[in-house]
């Protein structure tokens, strides 16, 4: 399986900029290890719950958007851009920044906030033998821009922050030099972020994640057969399904949510949580996101034989637009001419016009990314009687997490996945 994400902020105003994040790698600078040998109060724990927070209310906003949608992004990478955004804003726009991933400022300092990520992004980071996942950040500066040392210092030492310069009066090359340095990131499964420039535009900042793992059980590929997959109203679709036979995996029955959970675990630290609202039960189940919800399943997954799984074979991508979505959840400043974000040039001439996410998330037999062609064989469903069955024939959600630190770096929801 491999889930990459990006996330682009143009920024306008008299002197505008552009801020992009896709996904990637990032290191650990001395300062923040400084920081972790004395200790932060923001531990990974309740940084994965605020963040699982943020996804849940930004997936719901993305739901009322694109209804009957595939649904795919990274809340991760859209959270550590904007938390990196926030070292540049002050006042208002600052808290209304940092209150908008859920985080309450009296409880959290704004410095406790940033080493947390730092913390975080630095654990996600170091070098796992099964597990590719990786995220960063880069700056592009127009060439005569002058950018306070101060943010790019914290940018660096707190976000991983690379600094490059750019001729944004040539906006084609300036373009191209950024989409090669996402393609790069993201193993060239994102190609283009940024389709159009300004030449007034003054800096381009992209941070990137990259995740790829194999499943721990694999499916056989000689096992995957054509489907019907019933995408909401409409005629059902054929997809190439995967199928499993005496699987022991954990699994949860909520009675309550009329849902099915099943978590697939990959080789090293990581696991996807598949949740199958029954036949018309998917908003009830999206109505009750929470990290609460969650908690509740994770604790209630127990290992269990499942007799038959089936689960659709595919690759999806998605981009939004995502300034009215942040503007719900209460980021609007930034938006606005009265946006502060002094504290990356020294003047209040900066705000943010556009922000743009783009996601792709792959699942085949093995986990990863591979576009190997395998044989596809037709099977006729068994009329065979078996005690357990789960048959991903209909829309469901997955969340993607990396168990050591129970962050989720991607959520997706397959409507069709064809």
């Amino acid at each position: 399986m491999a889930f990459i994400a990006a996330l682009g902020l143009l920024m306008a105003g008299i002197c505008p900029a552009v801020l992009c994040f896709p996904d990637g790698t990032l290191g650990m600078d001395a300062a923040v290890q400084e920081d972790h040998d004395n200790g932060t109060q923001l531990d990974h724990l309740t940084l994965a719950s605020i963040n699982t927070d943020f996804a849940f209310s930004l997936y719901k906003e993305l739901v009322l958007k694109n209804p009957d949608k595939n649904i795919v992004f990274s809340p991760l990478s859209i959270s550590a851009a904007l938390a990196l955004m926030s070292l540049g804003a002050k006042g208002n726009t600052m808290e209304e920044i940092l209150e908008g991933l859920k985080f309450n400022l009296t409880e959290t300092s704004e410095a406790d906030i940033h080493q947390g990520f730092g913390h975080l992004l630095q654990r996600l980071n170091q070098p796992k033998d099964q597990v590719q996942i990786s995220t960063g950040s880069a700056l592009f500066i127009e060439k005569h821009q002058q950018i306070l040392a101060e943010f790019q210092e914290k940018a660096r030492a707190l976000y991983q922050s690379e600094a490059f310069t750019a001729d944004f009066q040539q906006p084609r090359q300036a373009k191209k030099l950024i989409n090669d340095y996402v393609r790069k990131q993201t193993q060239g499964m994102i190609k283009e972020l940024v389709s159009n420039l300004d030449k007034n535009t003054l800096m381009v900042l992209v941070n990137y994640i990259y995740f790829k793992a194999k499943w721990k059980v694999p499916f056989d590929p000689l096992d995957t057969f054509k489907s019907e997959f019933y995408a909401g109203k409409r005629r059902p679709v054929i997809v190439p399904m995967m199928s499993m036979e005496d699987l022991t995996t954990p699994y949860f029955r909520d009675e309550e949510l009329f849902c099915t959970v099943v978590e697939l675990k990959y080789t090293g630290n990581a696991s996807a949580l598949f949740i199958l609202p029954d036949q018309g039960k998917m908003q009830q189940v999206e109505a009750s996101l929470q990290p609460e919800t969650l908690r509740k399943w994770k604790d209630s997954l127990k290992p269990r034989m499942i007799d038959e799984l089936h689960l659709p074979k595919f690759s999806i991508s998605a981009d939004y637009s995502l300034e009215d979505v942040l503007s719900k959840l209460g980021i609007r400043e930034l938006f606005s001419t009265q946006a502060d974000l002094s504290g990356i040039t020294g003047g209040k001439d900066l705000r943010v016009s556009q922000v743009v996410h783009k996601a792709v998330l792959d699942v085949a037999e093995t986990g990863t990314e591979a576009a190997a062609a395998t044989g596809v064989k037709f099977v006729p469903m068994s009329a065979k009687l078996y005690p357990l069955t789960v048959y991903f024939n209909r829309p469901f959600l997955i969340m993607i997490f990396d168990t050591e630190t129970e962050i989720a770096p991607f959520m997706a929801k397959i409507s069709n996945p064809k």
